[in-house]
């Protein structure tokens, strides 16, 4: 019997490696066109990412493969012309999106296995290893946040969802389902690519998960008391970015919903592997700026009048830690002000405290 533990969403494979090619799903057509970008170099790549053609933690499985290719392409170097390729290479995929951490995490993970080669060929093999294994160790932390959030939200839970949580939903969906758990799900379009519409909805539904999809406009109406979609018990995102202070970078959008959480007090969790260490506060995050072009379309169809010609299109928005509930971590959920401590227990200088 398949089930949400066994099955894999087309979502969840969507970045293969060819022997030195990547294929990547392109999520700005799926689900309406199974269509493949075949890149052959790690710039084709972070061109692949930068251009939308994957998103959330898709970056970061590209990124790797990125690296995996760049490996196998350098075999034939000496070993000082192969590392400075493969930093060119991790160059290119780390500045594809600026606010999404994955790509350079991905990067410095391979780069730092392959430092101290003292061959061309143990430079391959360990960039090789790095870049399959990092993929693995990702989906098991994945599933880390996802159990600890689905122990905090009661069986038959109705949950709102902003934009694509991609590993972090389908690992919550699973983790669920070994709690004896299931949920339905409330989720945003997420314009302009709509996200939410064609991946969340799709993959929920693929999960056989109950889902009732509405308009980025709505989510303030679904989270009032009295709605006619029944109570929203939580709100549930991704976190592209945690900065030390709390703070929440996240899809644009996710600010608005985590203000009208808050004044209808439903808890608002952001699930995040681990926060920015490198980030003190928000200000150290860049927020990206695309094109305003793209909100004058939809899908690659212009829907604004003809007539408009002026547009603003800030992918992400900072939500300040007092609209966040709590903080969902691989090692368990901190309050806002307390998700600096996720490092320091690491270090073992103290121990978090998970029941905040």
């Amino acid at each position: 019997m398949t089930t949400a533990r066994t099955m894999i969403p087309a979502l969840d494979d969507s970045v293969r490696v060819h022997g030195q090619t990547v294929h990547i799903l392109d999520r700005r057509v799926f689900p309406e066109t199974l269509s493949w970008v075949v890149s052959e170099s790690a710039e084709d790549v972070a061109r692949a990412i930068r251009e939308m053609v994957t998103q959330s933690s898709g970056p970061l499985f590209a990124a790797y493969a990125g690296m995996e290719i760049t490996a196998l392409q350098v075999a034939g170097l000496k070993l000082a012309q192969a590392q400075t390729r493969m930093q060119q290479a991790g160059a290119a995929l780390a500045s594809a999106r600026p606010t999404n951490n994955h790509p350079r995490e991905a990067v410095d993970h391979v780069l730092g296995a392959v430092q101290s080669a003292r061959s061309t060929g143990e430079l391959v093999d360990r960039a090789v290893e790095a870049a399959q294994s990092g993929p693995v160790a990702y989906r098991a932390r994945s599933y880390a946040l996802g159990r600890e959030t689905a122990a905090l939200l009661a069986d038959g839970s109705r949950i709102l969802t902003h934009c694509w949580m991609d590993s972090y939903l389908i690992e919550l969906v699973r983790a669920a389902t070994d709690a004896g758990k299931s949920f339905e799900w409330v989720a945003t379009e997420t314009r302009p690519y709509l996200q939410g519409a064609r991946l969340t909805a799709h993959t929920l539904a693929e999960l056989g998960q109950s889902v009732t999809l509405i308009t980025d406009g709505m989510g303030a109406a679904a989270l009032s008391p009295g709605s006619s979609i029944g109570p929203i018990d939580a709100l549930v995102t991704a976190a592209d970015r945690v900065s030390l202070d709390g703070s929440v970078v996240n899809k644009v959008g996710t600010l608005g919903l985590a203000i009208a959480a808050t004044a209808f007090d439903v808890p608002f969790y952001a699930l995040v592997q681990a926060p920015d260490e490198n980030a003190p506060t928000a200000d150290d995050i860049v927020i990206e700026q695309r094109d305003p072009a793209e909100v004058l379309h939809t899908l690659g169809r212009r829907t604004a009048s003809g007539l408009v010609t002026e547009a603003w299109y800030p992918a992400f928005d900072v939500t300040p830690g007092r609209f966040v509930s709590k903080i969902i971590t691989d090692r368990g959920a901190f309050a806002p002000s307390d998700v600096h401590r996720y490092w320091s227990d690491a270090r073992g200088r103290a121990r978090p405290n998970s029941a905040v």
